[in-house]
């Protein structure tokens, strides 16, 4: 039996949408036995798939091809993750050194950088300088 890859992936739980899964074919981030897959390439029993969500490259074997998705319970039946341990541990250091790539001052505020700004936004105490009352008469 043989199915499309994007399916593939999004029935084996592997992307969340059909769409993303599609994307990422076409951005050259899923590979088939070495090489790269476009969404309609087919994939069947015993294939390797290569699939790299930065800064991670997973690799899993395709036990079963389906189009349907099913259970995560049942998914030892539809794949087995031959992820090397090296690629988990770039994804451990890169969730331990945090944000590493963002550059400062770029994309939303950190937490210290949103006190900061509410800081220099806060406001000014001008003692009685816009103390007026309007409330009284002119008139009398």
């Amino acid at each position: 039996m043989e199915a499309r890859i994007d399916k593939w992936l999004w029935a084996a739980r592997i992307f969340k949408t059909r769409t993303i899964a599609a994307d990422a074919c076409k951005n050259n981030r899923v590979q088939i036995n070495g090489a790269a897959a476009k969404p309609s390439r087919t994939v069947k029993e015993g294939d390797e798939v290569s699939v790299r969500k930065p800064p991670v490259t997973y690799t899993f074997r395709v036990k079963q091809a389906i189009e349907k998705r099913v259970g995560a319970r049942l998914l030892p039946d539809i794949m087995e993750n031959i992820t090397t341990p090296e690629q988990y541990e770039i994804l451990e250091m890169a969730r331990i050194s945090g944000f590493v790539n963002r550059a400062k001052g770029t994309g939303r505020p950190t937490k210290k950088e949103r006190r900061a700004l509410d800081d220099w936004a806060a406001p000014q105490d001008f003692g009685d300088f816009f103390d007026f009352d309007f409330d009284e008469d002119e008139d009398e």
